[in-house]
């Protein structure tokens, strides 16, 4: 017998979630300039306006995980799609108080999307597969972050940025009612998945297999906060996440301010870090589900692979510094934003490989780490450059990021699951 493929399904569900996630995140960006015209605002009230996703979404990170652990994928997954579309449609008729607080509103909703999606791919998808899986869903949030802007761009010229906040809160809620009418929370209870898929998926579901429709273990804080693996983990991801969010945030003006490029050529050469990152994360996932399957040897597939990469940008970032031609610089980055992705699927792969009966709380703690990286590395950015005058040192500080993540690798010990490193040990049912 043939098994089937509805975790295919389940994954390319999990996926159009990511992309319209990010869809939505970013749409105000290109609507920035519009917005702020049309209601008066100043750069700092946008700055204001357009930063106050993050922090509720980092914060919001643990508390997510933990209503998706208590409502299952099934419920949780559609109803934060359905939040996060009522954030953009209020974004749509909201004045600039209240578009702050639909943008707070949407990062508390989007929060639980990862952990959550992490924990369905642990009980759906093979562990010889959940690297792919993780690259595909991390290249599924790239391609939502870098159509945002044309999609936004041409809506707002089309029908105006009020009708395209309302116009992205639809796909979000046919896409809720789609996934809660279709989607099971475990292959078992799924009608078209047939005894060879279950058998190909259960082998490889780890810790979380054996839980029942129902039970919410204990989560055993005491042990995963004084895991060493739990502080490396979330440390790799703080130090990638930062380096990442400078192709996004600095880099046009990097462009600008040091190279001299103008502005509309800067804002297209920002793109082919962004398409690199894509790239990279499905190119990551493949190979180190490859290497899981040729060896079956966690520490060199997820381990090894991820010291590599983020080593490989580290190197060609700061080869950037020794560069003078501006296609050169952005071709140098982008090699080093692709080498960076491929660790990217490791991350997540790690976390479905040691989170046990906890998977969504590891990966709620490691997302919260990596978005209060990616949150704290822009704010650094100035301070550098009023210490030293220069872009040089911003550069050398972003290389710097890739050599702390791929130490934070090396030092990690992928044996066991987090809870088994605790240096406090508690028993618990």
């Amino acid at each position: 017998m043939q098994p089937t493929r509805t975790r295919h399904i389940v994954l390319a569900g999990l996926c159009t979630a990511a992309l319209l996630a990010y869809l939505t995140r970013n749409a105000i960006g290109a609507a920035e300039s519009t917005i702020r015209a049309d209601l008066g605002l100043t750069k700092e009230q946008s700055g204001w306006m357009m930063s106050m996703f993050f922090w509720p979404y980092a914060l919001c990170q643990i508390p997510g995980a933990w209503v998706g652990q208590r409502m299952g994928a099934r419920r949780a997954l559609p109803l934060f799609g359905v939040l996060w579309s009522l954030a953009s449609a209020g974004l749509a008729a909201g004045s600039f108080a209240v578009m702050v607080v639909m943008r707070v509103f949407m990062g508390v909703s989007q929060a639980g999307l990862v952990p959550v999606c992490m924990g369905v791919m642990a009980r759906w998808i093979p562990r010889t597969g959940q690297a792919s899986a993780s690259g595909a869903f991390a290249g599924f949030m790239s391609v939502g972050g870098v159509i945002a802007a044309p999609v936004t761009a041409w809506l707002v010229v089309s029908c105006g940025w009020r009708w395209a906040f309302a116009l992205y809160a639809v796909p979000g809620i046919l896409w809720a009612v789609w996934f809660h009418g279709w989607f099971r929370n475990r292959p078992a209870e799924h009608a078209a998945v047939n005894a060879a898929e279950r058998e190909l998926i259960e082998p490889g579901t780890g810790a979380t297999k054996d839980l029942t429709e129902g039970a919410h273990p204990p989560v055993p804080w005491a042990q995963i906060l004084s895991s060493p693996a739990m502080w490396w983990i979330c440390a790799q991801q703080f130090f990638r996440a930062a380096g990442y969010i400078f192709c996004s945030t600095w880099f046009a003006t990097y462009l600008q301010e040091a190279r001299g490029v103008k502005i509309i050529s800067s804002g297209l050469l920002t793109m082919l870090p962004l398409f690199a990152d894509v790239i990279g994360s499905l190119a990551g996932g493949a190979l180190s589900d490859l290497v899981l399957k040729r060896t079956g040897s966690v520490r060199l597939s997820r381990q090894t692979l991820s010291v590599a990469a983020m080593s490989a940008c580290a190197l060609l970032t700061f080869s950037a510094y020794f560069c003078t031609e501006v296609s050169l610089i952005v071709i140098v980055i982008s090699a080093g934003t692709f080498c960076a992705a491929v660790g990217n699927p490791c991350s997540c792969a790690i976390t479905m490989n040691m989170g046990g009966h906890h998977v969504p709380t590891v990966m709620s703690m490691m997302n919260m780490s990596g978005n209060l990286g990616a949150a704290l590395f822009p704010l650094a950015v100035p301070l550098l450059l009023r210490a030293t005058g220069s872009w040089n040192a911003v550069l050398l500080g972003f290389g710097a990021l890739y050599v702390a993540s791929a130490a934070c690798w090396a030092l990690l010990k992928v044996e066991g699951d987090v809870m088994d490193q605790a240096l406090i040990k508690l028993i618990y049912e």
